[in-house]
């Protein structure tokens, strides 16, 4: 059974690009636009890995992840964020509030694939 991804972007062509890249790959894609829809996204089905923005309306990436992190289902699964910020500060505060991976946007297709392979096969 192929590993299921989420990915969390308010950018349409960006999550279009990961999710088909992800796909191309034989990885399960579900899609939301805001952490707010990705947490309910998570909560509706198992989620292998999580791929999320970090600048997004409604909630934002830290936040899902804080989120994610008190649910039981998710406290040990692996998150990824990928963000037009390249700053230490959000990266420190990105590992404090769970992220078990970060990437500065725009990302290399390959390289992406590489960090999910290295999560969860």
């Amino acid at each position: 059974m192929a590993k299921r991804v989420l990915t969390v972007d308010d950018s349409a062509s960006f999550r279009a690009m990961v999710s088909l890249t992800l796909r191309r790959a034989g990885y399960e894609v579900v899609e939301a636009e805001d952490g707010v829809e990705g947490l309910e996204r998570a909560t509706e089905q198992h989620i292998d890995l999580v791929v999320t923005d970090q600048n997004m309306p409604r909630m934002d990436g830290l936040t899902l992840i804080k989120s994610l992190r008190q649910m039981a289902t998710y406290r040990k699964a692996p998150i990824l964020v990928l963000t037009s910020e390249p700053g230490d500060d959000l990266k420190t505060r990105g590992r404090k509030a769970g992220a078990t991976g970060w990437m500065v946007k725009p990302c290399d297709p390959q390289r992406l694939l590489k960090l999910v392979k290295q999560a969860i096969g």
